[in-house]
């Protein structure tokens, strides 16, 4: 059996231009080549703030010291974690995702799916979505799963549905020019609780939540009114 090791990985990668025929963007080559250079260009100002609003609803919990991230993409947030003092892992369906975040972050990954967490109960004590949860077919499947796995909190960072941004990106659509959120479904604070509280019935737990990606003419850039290109909620297990 030939040994597959990291360089050998990353060329027949490199060969792999779509996984099995899958439509998503992140199962395409063409996009995920290309995913770290959008928060090094327009998406900077954005990624500042997204991490500062989950910054402050994380660290609001002080039992959090691990925390494992689904949908981790490249590893863009799960390498940042450590910078507020939270020891990551991170895991993800798209291997090409995968195989870039293993060049970039030092930590553990793992190649699964959501709907099934390849992990024992209670084993990190969060679990964050960063801009996937809004891709998942089983929603309620996907919180249940977190819940299993994480002893104390579970984090969302989402794309909200309360932004012009929705509209544009519809339009783009129509036309075929955006293929990065067909498969999305756009939450807001109020729709993304319904799900939870579906997800969590009988358990015990409180919710806090904050808005950002406001125009940077605004005169905040965070603040608890359900409006912004993003916000981030953070469920307290306290069962």
């Amino acid at each position: 059996m030939q040994e597959i090791t990291k360089s050998s990985y990353s060329l027949v990668n490199q060969e792999i231009r779509n996984w099995q025929g899958r439509k998503e963007w992140f199962f395409n080559r063409e996009h995920t080549d290309t995913y770290e250079l959008w928060y090094e260009g327009r998406y900077k100002r954005a990624e500042v703030w997204q991490k500062r609003v989950m910054a402050a609803l994380v660290k609001s919990d002080p039992r959090v010291q691990t925390l494992l991230e689904f949908g981790c993409g490249t590893g863009r947030f799960t390498r940042w974690w450590k910078d507020i003092g939270i020891e990551a892992a991170g895991g993800d369906l798209s291997p090409f995702m995968l195989g870039q975040a293993g060049h970039l972050f030092g930590g553990n990954l793992v190649w699964a799916d959501s709907h099934h967490m390849p992990f024992k109960d209670n084993t990190f004590d969060a679990l964050a979505f960063i801009t996937t949860f809004e891709y998942y077919r089983d929603p309620v499947a996907v919180i249940r799963q977190a819940a299993r796995v994480a002893k104390n909190g579970i984090a969302f960072g989402m794309m909200n549905r309360n932004s012009p941004k929705v509209v544009r990106r519809r339009v783009q659509e129509a036309f075929g020019k955006n293929p990065f959120y067909v498969t999305a479904t756009f939450y807001t604070p109020k729709t993304l609780k319904a799900v939870i509280d579906k997800a969590l019935d009988g358990r015990k737990y409180s919710i806090e939540w904050n808005c950002t990606g406001l125009p940077s003419w605004f005169p905040v850039q965070e603040w608890q009114v359900p409006v912004g290109d993003f916000f981030g909620l953070y469920v307290k297990l306290e069962d």
